[in-house]
């Protein structure tokens, strides 16, 4: 009897896939459910985003910490660069299974700026965040920041385990070299806020590879909504001069 309800089941599946192919899609997704690290990989942009991120992760430093992504110019939509009558907003994901942050947005204006001083992160340890004592543009610091997507600067968001990530320090902000790290992109914006009193819509896509749980890179994109002066899309791989990174583990080493 149930060999029997089995092939009636697939002559039926067959039939429906004949008369109208267009459910095949929808039979294959519950025969075949998403991977596991399709699973794990948190995500909330659109698909043309999904594919150049897919893209990025698969990109291999060769000297230049920040590149260019869809030639600068972001993929917000046009309803997206709507204001809508409000002034500030945030959004971030959910943490994944293994604990790891996903993109986070917001649209910041003179509002949305911080009045108050930072105050302490140290009790947030992001995935993959194992410490180690550095030597960086001639000084001495460490190899891991506790690191903003969404900058304290620019929000006010302080401890918030959605908003924190394991960076490098040239990452995050290379004094030697300040393009080639965020706090550039998020100084440009904070400034043009203040003189325009304007606001900007900001995302950051933290880039994983598989089950890894240090990011290997970020992805940045800012426009200015009443204007074009603020417009760009970046990825800036989360690396450190003269150090290897375990991305699995989050472990490294000095290279020789």
């Amino acid at each position: 009897m149930r060999k029997g309800k089995l092939v009636a089941f697939v002559l039926i599946v067959a039939l429906i896939i004949l008369v109208q192919p267009n459910v095949y899609p929808t039979i294959k997704h519950i025969i075949y459910p998403k991977s596991f690290e399709e699973q794990i990989t948190t995500n909330n942009s659109v698909e043309s985003d999904k594919t150049l991120n897919k893209k990025l992760v698969k990109e291999k430093y060769s000297g230049t910490q920040v590149i260019k992504v869809n030639n600068n110019v972001p993929t917000f939509t046009k309803d997206e660069l709507i204001l809508n009558g409000k002034d500030h907003w945030k959004k971030f994901s959910n943490l994944d299974i293994l604990n790891r942050v996903g993109t986070a947005e917001t649209l910041i204006s003179v509002k949305s700026l911080p009045i108050k001083s930072r105050g302490n992160i140290s009790n947030i340890k992001p995935t993959g965040f194992k410490q180690k004592k550095i030597i960086f543009n001639g000084k001495s610091d460490y190899l891991y920041n506790r690191c903003h997507l969404i900058a304290f600067e620019l929000s006010g968001e302080n401890d918030n385990p959605k908003n924190l990530f394991t960076g490098t320090r040239a990452l995050n902000a290379n004094d030697g070299n300040r393009q080639q790290s965020m706090v550039y992109y998020e100084d440009m914006i904070k400034n043009y806020v203040k003189q325009t009193n304007h606001h900007v819509l900001y995302q950051v896509t933290p880039i994983f590879s598989g089950m890894d749980l240090v990011a290997k890179g970020v992805r940045l994109q800012g426009r200015s909504i009443e204007d074009n002066q603020i417009s760009f899309n970046v990825y800036i791989f989360n690396v450190q001069p003269g150090y290897q990174i375990n991305y699995l583990t989050g472990n490294s080493m000095k290279e020789k």
